[in-house]
């Protein structure tokens, strides 16, 4: 050994107090093996489980493929909606943050499929074609089945504001089929979320693309006045007001963008659907029908229509039996139906 390396070791010790009685030789030895069991105490912990390797790749994004059950809608991301993140790539000179990749060997095209990460895939894509080739795709291996991707990616997705709470929703449709057999109870307890909350997400899942092109975009679409929205649309014939309303909405929309005029807000636009999809809370009252038993007297009567119910008066004296009230009743259901006025059951 140099007296270079016996000077290095000998610092190192130099406030040992047993360091005088130690010649350079012992030093390297002890040094050497406690080495060594550092090394064989680290293995023994990863074997364990208690430790976990983690590999991260330098990888060419093109490929790379984005998983179908993460909630971004890749094909809606933009070098305007990624403005940022992009100028933070060029600043730092590539990605510090790994995205979360997974191992396929399905696809002769791609190698990887992104679990999270997705806008920084769009990202160092664009940037390999605009002036930057050499941007590599930074990415940690992780072993997931899918209900373990799609809680990741959602643990994600919900620090993320530029996910449109109608995304999220309809992702969580998605998957409350895909991955908890319709059961929302455990899909809420997997992802520690409460029932009513998530009850309410599936609800806005449901609001048709026609009704959601009135917005100026989905991302301005929040939970609470989409849940709303949903619940209006629940009725069948607000449902086609509602519809009808979107229409020339979107048409007015389409309209401003040509004209490079402001988008009519979100909560406007929330206003006309829900004012279009209210009726009269009482049907006019020649509306209201009245059916006789067979003796001639009134014996039932459909007093009031609205969007709670149907109101129905079953009058004393009419000679009817049980039996005839019950087919009188029927036959009012079914005129009801005919005439387009149907009871939600």
């Amino acid at each position: 050994m140099s007296r270079k390396q016996n000077s290095y070791l000998a610092d190192l010790l130099k406030d040992d107090p047993t360091n005088d009685a130690i010649s350079p030789a012992p030093v390297v030895e002890r040094a050497r093996a406690s080495t060594l069991l550092h090394r064989e105490s680290a293995l023994a912990r990863v074997q364990s489980g208690e430790v976990r390797q983690v590999t991260q790749l330098l990888l060419d994004p093109a490929r790379v493929r984005v998983w179908p059950g993460n909630a971004r809608l890749y094909d809606q991301l933009s070098e305007a909606s990624c403005a940022d993140l992009i100028d933070s790539l060029i600043a730092e000179g590539g990605q510090k943050v790994p995205a979360v990749v997974r191992r396929i060997s399905n696809d002769p095209h791609y190698d990887y499929e992104v679990i999270a990460g997705t806008r920084r895939h769009w990202s160092i894509s664009w940037l390999r074609t605009h002036s930057y080739p050499d941007m590599q795709f930074v990415a940690q291996v992780a072993t997931l089945d899918d209900e373990a991707a799609f809680r990741l990616a959602d643990l994600e997705n919900r620090a993320r504001r530029d996910v449109s709470d109608v995304a999220r929703a309809r992702n969580y449709a998605a998957a409350l089929i895909q991955h908890y057999g319709g059961k929302q109870k455990r899909m809420a307890e997997r992802l520690r979320v409460s029932e009513g909350w998530l009850s309410k997400m599936l609800q806005v899942a449901r609001i048709p693309d026609e009704v959601l092109a009135a917005f100026p975009s989905w991302d301005v679409v929040l939970l609470k006045p989409a849940y709303t929205l949903a619940r209006a649309l629940d009725e069948h014939h607000a449902a086609e007001r509602i519809t009808q309303a979107a229409r020339t909405l979107a048409n007015e929309q389409a309209a401003a963008r040509r004209q490079d005029e402001l988008p009519i807000p979100a909560a406007e636009v929330l206003r006309r659907l829900l004012a279009a999809g209210s009726a009269p809370d009482e049907v006019p009252s020649a509306s209201v029908a009245t059916y006789n038993s067979q003796l001639g007297r009134p014996a039932l009567t459909i007093q009031s229509i609205n969007r709670q119910g149907v109101t129905v008066r079953l009058h004393a004296a009419s000679g009817a039996d049980n039996e005839e009230l019950v087919a009188t009743l029927r036959q009012a259901l079914a005129d009801l139906d005919a005439s387009g006025r149907r009871v939600r059951q």
